[in-house]
């Protein structure tokens, strides 16, 4: 998959979008938590959406129950090594898959995410002339909710086969820059475990 290129550095470098789903689920029991419903829906169909008219293409990352997220209708890429690195394990597997220079990456538990959410990200990463930028949500940072230049996909898999997996810790390395996301539902939010995702049900998005 190439990068889609048109008029405007906004738009040259629309990102590839990925929905972070390879998690083991311990806060939902074990649960797959990207195909918990929300409403009816799995949670990572609401991302798919809300990431869809943002991205020059998707993929999911996952590492259980390859055919049902393969039934989405965009490619599924699972992590590189087998044992449960966490979200920036999901991100290098992106990388491995995509040639576009840049790439967002959302956990499937934010299905709350803003329509313009790539655009702010991007701008902000531009304005200061760096190669990552991460959301900040009322004040409180969600590093897997990231957008990175592929110039950081070779220190990130340095990184992870050298252990070190804690994904906020390593966007400070990279100097990412915190962005305070607008336009968020706060709600929606972090839905991992079975009593966020009660909640969160039948709340307008």
């Amino acid at each position: 998959m190439r990068a889609q290129r048109g008029a405007g550095l906004i738009a040259a470098s629309r990102p590839c979008a990925v929905v972070l789903a390879g998690g083991r689920g311990l806060r939902m029991g074990g649960a797959d938590k990207g195909l918990a419903e929300l409403d009816g829906k799995p949670l990572v169909a609401h991302l798919l959406d809300a990431l869809r008219p943002q991205a020059a293409a998707l993929l999911i990352n996952a590492n259980r129950h390859g055919e049902r997220y393969a039934a989405f209708g965009v490619p599924v890429v699972a992590d590189p090594w087998p044992d449960f690195r966490g979200p920036l394990a999901g991100i290098a597997a992106a990388f491995a898959a995509i040639e576009h220079d840049w790439l967002l990456a959302a956990p499937c538990d934010t299905p709350g995410l803003p329509a313009d959410l790539a655009a702010q990200l991007m701008a902000a990463a531009q304005a200061g002339r760096r190669d990552a930028a991460y959301a900040v949500v009322d004040g409180d940072p969600v590093y897997p909710l990231c957008l990175l230049h592929r110039r950081l996909a070779a220190p990130l898999r340095t990184a992870l086969e050298a252990g070190h997996y804690a994904v906020g810790r390593w966007l400070a390395a990279q100097g990412a820059v915190a962005v305070n996301i607008r336009g968020w539902c706060g709600t929606l939010m972090n839905l991992n475990t079975p009593e966020r995702l009660a909640a969160a049900q039948h709340h307008p998005t």
